[in-house]
Formats: C-alpha cells, sequence, structure tokens
C-alpha cells in the first residue's frame, strides 16, 4: 500500500475568513504526497463558493457544491461517495487540524490494517459545554454498546474507503454522522483504532458544535442501537417492566389484597415490549438486507 494513496475530504460551511490560508496550506500539502482533494461546500451564504472555484482547476482537487445547507454529515457523504483511493481522510475546515497528522494516521492504518482510524485529540481547548457534550455522548455509546473509542466526535478521521461507502448510507446527515459512522464500524466488528493527534486553536468562523449537538448526538446513536441491535434495548425494558411489575404485585398478594392493577399492567407493558422488540429484529433484518443490496 502507497501513501498516495489517499484521498482527503474537507466538509466547508461558512469559512470565508481563513479559508484562502487554510488552501494555501492544504492544497500544495496534498499535491506533494500525490493525495486527491475533495473540497465540499455544504450551502454556504458566505464567500467560501467563491474562493473554492480558484482552486478548481488545480490538478487532484476536486469541489462539490451543496445548493442548500444539507448538514456536516450530508458533505461527508458527498464526498466519500466520489472517493476511489484505498483509504479516505476527513478533517474539518476550520484548520485545527495539523496536516502532518494525516501521514501518522496513514502510516498507523497501514501498518496495523484498520479499517477506521480515529484522531484522538486527548483534552482539547474545548468550552465546558463542549466538553460537556463530549462525556454524554461517550457515556450513552459505552452504556449500550462496547465502545473501546474515546473521542467519538473527532473530525480527524480515516477510512477504508470501500466501507464507508457502504456505511453511508445508514447514517444521520447532521453533526452526529462523526459519533454514528464510528459505531457503524464497531458494530459491524471492523478494526477501529485511536491515534493521537494534535490541535490548534480554530482559525476562523464560528463553531457550531454545542450542548444541543451533544442531545442530537445521544438520541442517534439510540436509533442506531434500536437498528442494529433492537433487543439490547427492547429486551431490558421489557424485563424491567415485568419485573417491577411482579415486585409490585407481590406485596399485594402477600396483603392478602389480591392482584395489583398496576403490577399487571407493568407485566403486559412488558410483554408488550418484548413483542416490538422481535418485530423492530425482524424489521432491522430486512432493513440492512436492503441498505446491502444497494451496495451491490
Amino acid at each position: 500500500m502507497k501513501q498516495e494513496d489517499l484521498t482527503v475530504i474537507v466538509p466547508l460551511y461558512n469559512e470565508e475568513e481563513f479559508l484562502s490560508s487554510l488552501m494555501a496550506e492544504l492544497v500544495p500539502y496534498c499535491n506533494n504526497y500525490g493525495w486527491r482533494l475533495i473540497l465540499v461546500d455544504d450551502g454556504s451564504t458566505d464567500e467560501t463558493g467563491t474562493i473554492l472555484q480558484k482552486y478548481a482547476e488545480y490538478e487532484g482537487v476536486q469541489i462539490i457544491s451543496h445548493k442548500l445547507n444539507r448538514g456536516y454529515g450530508a458533505a461527508i457523504k458527498s464526498g466519500i461517495r466520489v472517493a476511489d483511493t484505498t483509504y479516505a481522510v476527513t478533517i474539518d475546515g476550520d484548520g485545527q487540524h495539523y496536516l502532518s497528522d494525516i501521514n501518522k494516521l496513514m502510516k498507523f492504518a497501514i501498518e496495523t490494517d484498520a479499517d477506521l482510524v480515529v484522531g484522538n485529540r486527548g483534552s482539547d481547548t474545548s468550552n465546558a459545554y463542549r466538553m460537556m457534550g463530549k462525556h454524554i455522548i461517550r457515556f450513552v455509546a459505552k452504556l449500550l454498546m462496547d465502545v473501546p473509542i474515546q473521542d467519538l466526535n473527532s473530525g480527524l478521521k480515516l477510512h477504508r474507503t470501500q466501507l464507508a461507502k457502504k456505511y453511508i448510507n445508514v447514517c444521520p446527515d447532521s453533526m452526529a454522522f462523526s459519533e454514528f459512522i464510528t459505531l457503524v464500524y464497531i458494530n459491524y466488528r471492523d478494526l477501529v483504532l485511536e491515534f493521537p493527534v494534535r490541535i490548534r486553536e480554530r482559525q476562523g468562523g464560528k463553531s457550531t458544535i454545542n450542548i444541543l449537538n451533544a442531545f442530537e448526538a445521544v438520541a442517534e446513536i439510540i436509533n442506531l442501537i434500536v437498528l442494529f441491535k433492537p433487543l439490547r434495548v427492547f429486551l431490558f425494558l421489557s424485563f424491567s417492566a415485568i419485573i417491577v411489575g411482579f415486585v409490585w404485585g407481590v406485596r399485594f398478594v402477600l396483603q392478602g389484597r389480591g392482584v395489583s392493577v398496576g403490577s399487571m399492567l407493568a407485566i403486559v407493558i412488558g410483554v408488550l415490549l418484548f413483542s416490538l422488540g422481535l418485530l423492530a429484529k425482524q424489521l432491522s433484518t430486512i432493513y440492512l438486507s436492503m441498505i446491502s443490496q444497494e451496495q451491490k
């Protein structure tokens, strides 16, 4: 595997302030290593698109423009769909990532034969709300799945392109894409590893990541678990309801007060949840089979 067998994908939305300086660094860097560069303008309302057009004729550079803002995930999907190299790496368009870290991730992926390498930022310079959001996301993900990755929402990820193309159709178009696709790789037992990377202060624009994005990501993670492992969710809820019903009802029976309506209701709810779990499992199998067929 050669180092140049790589596509760099950069999603951009209203990054005009420091985009020129980023491009001045990024374009020659990619050209030096023979990397393909895909720049995705996600419906920017400033001069981002105008700046990008200056590089439209550059060798190895491809520009994709969305007419409207479709979301961070949608921008990355557009880039991955046209990537034709063995690996594809995503980086943020705010200048926070060191380009030299891409080389390190690529080398690490080749050495370990990893399917996804996540750039672990460690203790970054995020504000309190962003750090809180990261902890919430990590807690919920590990509560529902066996997750060996610490920095789920890192924007610096190196994908095996063939697998990324297969998985993006089940991922959301929003900011939650970053966490979601990592968990999809993990769910399918692909080799997902982390590699320490550095970050610098955001060069331009305004970060769109906040505590609301964290709750959105949590909702998408729960959606993912229901999609891939519905029984894990529904069996837990079902048995919990049934146990509560029995425990609550035993007290009434021992006191000679008959069967409690509340306990019977809890048991019935538990049985219904169990049935819903079985139905969800069947629907999940059908849906994932259809997605798989679309990729062939």
